[in-house]
Order: C-alpha cells, then structure tokens, then sequence
C-alpha cells in the first residue's frame, strides 16, 4: 500500500509536539509550543475549536476512549480536562503536581481514571469525576500509556527505562533496560501483547 498527504493542518507557527486521534476518527487534536491545543474537524480538514487556558507549553493531549473527554498536560505544572464538543473552558484543572508536568493517559475501561507523570517522575492517579488525586507512585518521566482494551499495566519511560506497572496495585512488574539514550516515546499495539519504546540508539519492541 502507499500512502498519500490529504492535507496540512495549520495554526501556528510555533512548535507541535503532539497530537491524538478521538477513537471515532471525527477528531485530531495537537498541541505544542503555543500554550493552547486545537481540535480539527476530520471531515473537512478544517479547524473546529482552541482551547487556551495553559500558561506554558502542552506537552501531551489525549482523548477519552469514548472521545468525550480531552486532557492535556503542561509545563505550567497542571492537567486540564476539557468537554470535546464544548471546549470553550476546562471541566477540571488538577494541580498537585510540583514540575512540569510530561504525559498522561485515559484508562480505556475506568472511564473516570486518568493519569499524569511529571519531571520528578512522580505519577497521579486522577478522579476525574471528583477532581480530586487518588494515588501517588514514583517511576514515569517522559511518557506514559495504559494497556489497551483492559488498562491492566501502565507503561512509564523514565530516562533509558521503561517500567510496566500493574495498575491496581502500583508495583513495577518488569524494569526494560535494553536502551543507552533516554526513551521519549512508548506505545502498545491494539492487543496489548507488544509494546514499543523509542529513543536516540533505537527502536525497541518488547
């Protein structure tokens, strides 16, 4: 197969560091250097909303499984949730966290679980329903995302390592160790059976 450009999507100038799929495929959402995230319309390529409220840079943007929700992370030390067909002001503002904060994730089957990690590598466990932290852990820096389907393990980077923890019970189950260079990114396929970690010297699939 091959693949084709459709389009350019366009609102800044600035940086983009990252960006998400809604599991309907109506919505992309990115966000970057600008402080603010933008949600595109996939039907005309056309952008839909701006959602400004961070005071420094995004560092991740992730949609709820059911593509209701939208949370972004921020240098600015907080997490926002947003109402993806009204974002006109965040629904939640979670600010416990003391750093910047790096990446966050839904839980694909608690749907009021969300969690962040941060530049001291600490990791929250969000209600979303109740604003409020509901858990406390050290071990993710730089990423962070739960297995799909059943979100048993949370995979976290923390410099060369990636850490699998199990979920209910906060505890690292297996320490990956193979990498020289730090890892910036991790992802699961769609089973959860694999995971991919990537970095300067490579990428790693376990």
């Amino acid at each position: 197969f091959t693949f084709n450009e459709v389009g350019c999507l366009r609102a800044s100038t600035n940086k983009v560091v990252c960006c998400h799929f809604s599991s309907s495929g109506k919505l992309l959402a990115s966000a970057g250097h600008e402080k603010k995230a933008v949600l595109w319309n996939m039907d005309t390529l056309k952008l839909r909303s701006t959602l400004e409220e961070h005071t420094s840079l995004i560092t991740d943007v992730r949609f709820s499984p059911n593509s209701m929700l939208l949370a972004t992370s921020s240098f600015d030390e907080t997490v926002r949730v947003w109402h993806a067909d009204n974002p006109s002001y965040s629904l939640r503002t979670f600010t416990c966290h003391q750093t910047s904060v790096m990446s966050l994730d839904f839980h694909p089957a608690n749907k009021d679980l969300l969690c962040s990690c941060d530049s001291d590598s600490e990791i929250r466990y969000w209600s979303v329903s109740q604003g409020i932290c509901t858990k406390v852990f050290k071990g993710g820096m730089t990423q962070m995302r739960f297995q799909p389907r059943h979100g048993r393990l949370l995979a976290a980077a923390a410099e060369n390592l990636v850490s699998i923890f199990d979920v209910d019970a906060e505890t690292c189950r297996h320490s990956l160790q193979r990498h020289t260079k730090p890892v910036h990114s991790i992802c699961w396929d769609q089973t959860g059976d694999y995971l991919a970690s990537v970095s300067k010297d490579s990428v790693r699939v376990w």
